[in-house]
């Protein structure tokens, strides 16, 4: 059997951003684990547009082929990791509008959370983020890396330097996204038996 697809996804769209900093650090941890095939989406790659579709999402009937590129792309995947930063105790509008675009190819998928800002380590903003999560059908974890003050944590070439705390958060949320990926398989219909 193939392996589940693990779907990285940098939320920060911003000139000067540090996600994908954040998100070069825990794409090396999972795919270091062996569980997942690893692959990544760059909302600012992506540049989906403020949500254009003229249907309900539920409907999935797409007419423009961005929104059938999304598609396809969490579609395919059977679990993932947003990688975000907190804006103004909240999280970001690329976030939002790229969960927005779609629904039933979200539902019974586990999503981990990779957050980080100042103080509060974007804590604020998970939260946020696991309500709409659940609108959408994904199954949040519980178990979250949150990483306050990230400025401080990038070396001089722009790379994060984990700390001890950061490393055994990590460890932790991808030992319970791969338990929960093997657990909620047998609820998609797509999904090989």
């Amino acid at each position: 059997m193939a392996k589940p697809v693990l779907q990285v996804i940098i939320g920060s769209t911003r000139p000067g951003r540090v996600g994908p900093a954040v998100a070069d650090w825990i794409i090396e941890r999972a795919r270091a684990r062996g569980d997942f095939e690893v692959v990544v989406t760059d909302l600012a790659e992506l540049n989906l547009p403020m949500f254009d579709e003229p249907n309900h999402p539920r409907l999935h009937q797409y007419v423009h082929q961005h929104t059938k590129d999304w598609s396809a792309i969490v579609d395919r995947s059977d679990a993932f990791i947003f990688v975000i930063p907190e804006y103004n105790y909240g999280f970001n509008a690329a976030t939002k509008n790229a969960l927005d675009y779609l629904n039933a190819e979200w539902r019974d998928k586990p999503a981990g959370i990779v957050s980080y800002g100042a103080v509060s380590g974007g804590t604020r903003a998970a939260q946020m983020l696991k309500q709409v999560m659940s609108g959408v059908r994904l199954v949040p974890l519980t178990d979250s890396v949150n990483i306050p003050f990230v400025g401080e944590k990038l070396d001089e070439d722009g790379r994060l330097k984990p700390n001890e705390i950061m490393e055994q958060a990590a460890a932790v949320m991808l030992d319970e996204l791969a338990r929960w990926t093997q657990a909620l398989r047998p609820l998609r219909p797509q999904a090989p038996s």
